[in-house]
Order: structure tokens, then C-alpha cells, then sequence
């Protein structure tokens, strides 16, 4: 009889001991998943907020480039406005020029300052 109360004795103390080892793997399982969790959220937060700053760079590089072509299609515009400026001033100059030759001399010395006029605004404009 005193054998079944030492197997029931130890019966009880083992269950109370593999209860305890099991007990405390489990509260060090539930630590490491607080600690993956924390960490999880951690890394989805940094996630969210390089995800926003990418998507705001894209917006100011879409933005600066946007701004970039409409400067150069000003630029282009104008550059066509002093080319078709120059070649009026050309034309004008030449039949100037071309009475001038024929020997008209009404006015000479008004045309001339005018040629001299119209040169110095198309230097103006070409240094803009």
C-alpha cells in the first residue's frame, strides 16, 4: 500500500513539475509574441510613412518637371517671336536697302536711321 502512495505521491509531483516547465514556456512564448507584435507594428508604421514620402517626392518631381516643360515651351515661344522678329527686320532692311540703291533719295537719311533703329531693337530683343 505504501508503494501506490509513493506512485500516486510522485504521480502528482511530476504532473506539478511538467505543469510548471509547460506554464513557463508558455509565458515565454506570449512574451516573444508581444515583443514580434510590437515589432510587426513598429515596421508596418515605418512601412506607412516611407510609403507617404515616396508617393510626396513623386508629387514634387512630377510637379518640378511639369514646371521645367512649361518654362521651355515659353522659352521655345519666344525664341520663335524673335526669329520671325529678326527675319521681318531683314526683309524690311533689304528693300530699304534696295531703294536706297535705286537712287531714291526723298528721304535717305530717315531710312537710315530707321535701319539703325530697327537693328538696335533686335539687338535689345536678342539680349533678352
Amino acid at each position: 500500500m505504501a508503494n501506490y502512495i509513493y506512485i500516486i505521491i510522485s504521480f502528482i509531483i511530476g504532473f506539478g513539475v511538467a505543469w510548471l516547465f509547460q506554464y513557463l514556456q508558455i509565458e515565454k512564448i506570449k512574451k516573444e509574441l508581444k515583443s514580434t507584435t510590437g515589432l510587426y507594428e513598429s515596421e508596418k508604421l515605418k512601412k506607412e510613412t516611407t510609403q507617404k514620402e515616396n508617393f510626396f517626392l513623386i508629387q514634387s518631381a512630377d510637379a518640378a518637371l511639369l514646371h521645367t516643360k512649361d518654362k521651355l515651351a515659353k522659352a521655345e515661344a519666344t525664341l520663335n517671336l524673335l526669329d520671325q522678329d529678326i527675319l521681318l527686320l531683314q526683309k524690311s532692311n533689304e528693300e530699304t536697302e534696295d531703294l536706297l540703291a535705286k537712287g531714291e533719295k526723298a528721304i535717305p537719311e530717315l531710312k537710315l536711321r530707321l535701319i539703325e533703329a530697327q537693328n538696335t531693337i533686335a539687338r535689345l530683343k536678342g539680349n533678352q
